[in-house]
């Protein structure tokens, strides 16, 4: 269960439904629901099991459905329970956000959601994913996010030379086992350098997953190489 809560936690920190891309070639096709996820608790899935009559409780809490998206041009709503993709059962976040890349961007694809009235089809044309959540997505697959630099005394107005920084880093993720840390400032993503939260984004979405990620990260004064194993 800790596992599950754990995908739960990264889907929730990216925002929104998408699966990890399989390369860089496939950034401008992942699809994208526009809505905010995470796992069930024990006690939900008792309890969805007890109401719906299934006999093992399963799916993904639709926590926020985002303005002006697929999810809410559908009628999605908060608290939905996705149990259902086409016909295939979806037990997480972590399923959903696969079905959901290997669907292509335009398509229309069918879920299968739990409401206190019951059980219900709701069909869904998938929509581009932004490049911010693109880019969340990729670095969530190799167990880190990254913030934005720390406002300076004028309001909106970084402090001179502060890059984004390293946010969070997963327990016992590739991130962790690199080394990369919390704090870490990033100066090059995969050999290109990166001076504004704009530049790591478009440099995450140009990552292929097939391969290992290096970066150099700047810690106290120094610079430092590291390289984060592959996810797949």
């Amino acid at each position: 269960m800790r596992g599950r809560l754990a995908l739960g936690v990264v889907a929730l920190l990216a925002g929104l439904v998408a699966a990890a891309p399989a390369s860089c070639e496939a950034t401008v096709r992942w699809g994208w629901l526009g809505v905010r996820i995470r796992d069930l608790s024990e006690q939900e899935m008792n309890e969805i099991s007890q109401r719906h009559g299934i006999r093992e409780g399963f799916g993904v809490m639709i926590v926020e459905v985002m303005k002006e998206t697929p999810a809410e041009t559908s009628g999605l709503q908060n608290g939905d329970v996705v149990v259902g993709f086409r016909d295939r059962p979806v037990v997480d976040t972590r399923t959903l956000q696969r079905f959901i890349s290997r669907a292509g961007v335009g398509e229309t694809v069918q879920l299968t959601v739990l409401r206190t009235a019951g059980r219900r089809p709701i069909a869904v044309r998938l929509a581009p994913m932004p490049e911010p959540v693109a880019a969340e997505r990729v670095s969530a697959e190799f167990g880190f996010l990254v913030r934005d630099p720390d406002l300076g005394p004028g309001p909106g107005v970084p402090p001179p030379g502060s890059l984004p920084a390293v946010a969070v880093v997963f327990r016992g993720s590739r991130a962790e086992a690199a080394g990369l840390k919390v704090g870490d400032v990033l100066v090059e993503i995969n050999g290109r350098p990166v001076v504004t939260l704009d530049a790591v984004r478009a440099a995450l979405v140009e990552v292929p997953l097939e391969r290992p990620l290096p970066l150099t990260v700047r810690r106290d004064e120094a610079r430092l190489p590291l390289v984060v194993d592959s996810p797949q």
